[in-house]
């Protein structure tokens, strides 16, 4: 049996253990976490033993209390066709139905207690127990040991065998996060140009750059088979970067409606020290209304800006992720509030971050740009994260996650997989495209992001496909069933992604501003960025301007899209290309240019994926085409 077969196999069996805790009894009153092992902390990529002292902290999630009737809620006030449909439950009225017991809670933290672990945090809702200790005393009290393991370019911490805990809290106790480090393998879904890595130094684009499609035309002939626009002869050059007005003149979005009145949240690793001032800058370059004071809020905790919770992890790295987003909901719905959440780590905190949202319900709509290459992850990574996500849909909350950057994953994994959480029934996943603006600010074309690259001779004119790069995540869950809204548009048995789409192909990407560290120093600067990390918050403005006009949130949004996909535009197949000049060391010309041309609809290295008629898997039910109106 092949690789492929083999994970899938292990991925449906995960199937029927998601609704209940997945445990079984061993010696001495204690039940086994089953799968709480992740599968690349193996023999093979075994690197030595961590420090019994050092330290860790954890998560030990709870289930909802009647998870069936939790989930049952949820549909009712999300499903148009229900009668209780847009009558969402307060956080009290939520917790008061569904959430742990308080002696639930208790058990655990005495359990905890007595291992000599301290209790960090509960939130209202009781849906997890935070706690600190050491290698040691987790190793003891979860009857396991622990190693480090080399995954990805990274060494990483890890339980050798399933963890397991007493059996009297066992039906409780749905995961544990943070013991194994599998968090530190969540990616960024935003694309700079040579590869997925946010610039941590400057970056400029190089010219020429034109300011709408096919202004500038470079001398280099299309690929082979890129040719369904052959105007102009030639591949143009790229854009500087579209702007709010040439994405909203694309998506047909026009009248008074601003956001005012809306809040969107979003979820990201760390924080830039310079996001309102560098949002205000560009928002001022752009004819936008600056921040005002009480429009944006950050929630961070200490280290979340200069220094890290762990030495492997720079906070700098990020500040370009949260640039991105808040420019991009600001450019969308320049007069809503949007509430930041950073953590100080890349990843353990995140299920955190957004049960704090949803619990404390900050905001009605929130924008998240990142997640795992796989859905393949410890049961405990999933079950808890996707039942705070029901709690969201129940609240009204409408949350939305970037698909991916790298299709099906078959050129990062050697199979083809959906992203998590992008793949849970109850977020609405957002794919990329190639959006061609011009001059008036209108849709020149629009098709599925999918990339290859083509490095140029500059004097023979001849470009030779190098490799496959990137395109929009996209494919069908092996751990969650199709939902009932996507019958009849997906003839897969799993969840399809993504569901809908915006604007992600980098080379047709957004300008943002930022500043960043140039060999002169720190300044402003602005650069054109793109991938789902773009798509999904262009979509949460959007959807702040789609609640507005219709005065009440539209919550979990998936049922209604797909009672009414005609209110989106259809995304259809354009094999084209665009040239572009990228500087050799990043910023100036000192070192040199290299020209390359870069496909668009190309999924030659993501092969279960195509652009066409209806739900697809690159761009779902299509993009937005006006305020969403059902």
């Amino acid at each position: 049996m092949n690789r492929r077969a083999l994970v899938v196999l292990a991925a449906f069996a995960l199937i029927a253990a998601l609704p209940v805790a997945t445990v079984s009894a061993a010696p001495g009153g204690r039940s086994v976490l089953k799968g709480s092992a992740p599968a690349w902390a193996n023999s093979k990529n075994y690197a030595g033993a961590p420090d019994p002292a050092a330290g860790v902290d954890f998560r030990v999630y709870l289930g909802w209390q009647n998870p069936a009737g939790a989930e049952a809620a949820a549909r009712a006030v999300s499903d148009p066709r229900s009668a209780r449909y847009g009558q969402y439950l307060t956080p009290a009225q939520f917790r008061n139905q569904f959430a742990p017991s308080q002696a639930q809670v208790g058990a655990v933290k005495s359990w905890l207690k007595s291992q000599g672990f301290s209790i960090v945090y509960t939130p209202s809702n009781n849906k997890y127990v935070a706690a600190e200790g050491t290698v040691a005393q987790a190793s003891t009290a979860f009857g396991t040991s622990f190693g480090m393991y080399r995954i990805k370019g990274q060494v990483l911490r890890s339980q050798t065998t399933n963890l397991s805990v007493p059996s009297s809290i066992a039906a409780s106790v749905t995961g544990v996060l943070g013991l194994d480090e599998s968090g530190a393998l969540v990616t960024f879904d935003h694309i700079v140009d040579k590869s997925a890595a946010p610039p941590t130094a400057g970056f400029r684009n190089a010219p020429p750059l034109s300011t709408y499609w096919a202004q500038q035309v470079s001398s280099y002939p299309y690929p082979t088979g890129f040719t369904d626009r052959g105007t102009p002869p030639t591949a143009p050059w790229v854009v500087k970067g579209n702007t709010p007005a040439k994405v909203k003149g694309a998506y047909n979005i026009s009248g008074a409606y601003d956001g005012a009145g809306q809040t969107v949240a979003i979820i990201d690793p760390f924080a830039s020290p310079t996001i309102v001032s560098d949002v205000n800058q560009w928002s001022v370059n752009r004819g936008l209304p600056p921040l005002s004071g009480s429009q944006f809020t950050q929630i961070v905790p200490p280290g979340a800006y200069n220094r890290a919770t762990n030495k492997r992890w720079d906070p700098a790295a990020a500040y370009s992720e949260e640039t991105l987003d808040v420019e991009s909901v600001h450019g969308m719905a320049p007069a809503a509030k949007i509430v930041y959440l950073g953590s100080s780590t890349f990843s353990q905190a995140l299920d955190a971050l957004m049960n704090h949202v949803v619990d404390k319900h900050l905001a009605q709509i929130v924008s998240n740009s990142y997640g795992f290459p796989t859905e393949l992850l410890p049961p405990g990574y999933v079950k808890p994260f996707n039942d705070i996500l029901i709690q969201g849909a129940a609240e009204g909350i409408g949350i939305y996650f970037s698909s991916g950057d790298f299709g099906d994953e078959t050129s990062t994994l050697g199979f083809a997989t959906a992203n998590w959480p992008a793949s849970s029934p109850w977020v609405t996943s957002v794919g990329g495209t190639a959006l061609a603006v011009g001059a008036d600010n209108q849709k020149v074309f629009e098709t599925g992001w999918g990339t290859s690259s083509y490095p140029c001779n500059t004097t023979t004119l001849v470009c030779t496909r190098a490799s496959w790069t990137s395109g929009s995540g996209g494919g069908y869950s092996v751990v969650f069933p199709r939902p009932w809204y996507q019958n009849g548009f997906v003839s897969n048995p799993g969840r399809g992604v993504p569901d809908i789409s915006a604007l992600g192909d980098p080379q047709t990407g957004y300008i943002v501003g930022q500043t960043q560290t140039f060999p002169g120093g720190a300044s402003y600067d602005e650069y054109r960025l793109g991938g789902t990390s773009l798509s999904a918050p262009i979509v949460a403005g959007l959807m702040a301007l789609a609640d507005q006009k219709a005065g009440a949130p539209h919550g979990f949004a998936n049922p209604m899209f797909y009672a009414h996909p005609g209110a989106f535009a259809d995304v259809l197949s354009v094999k084209t290309a665009v040239a572009r000049r990228n500087f050799n060391n990043s910023v100036d010309a000192t070192a040199g240019t290299s020209d390359f041309l870069r496909t668009f609809d190309d999924y030659s290295g993501s092969p279960t994926q195509h652009t066409g008629p209806g739900w697809d898997n690159v761009t779902g039910l299509g993009s937005p085409n006006g305020i969403f109106t059902p």
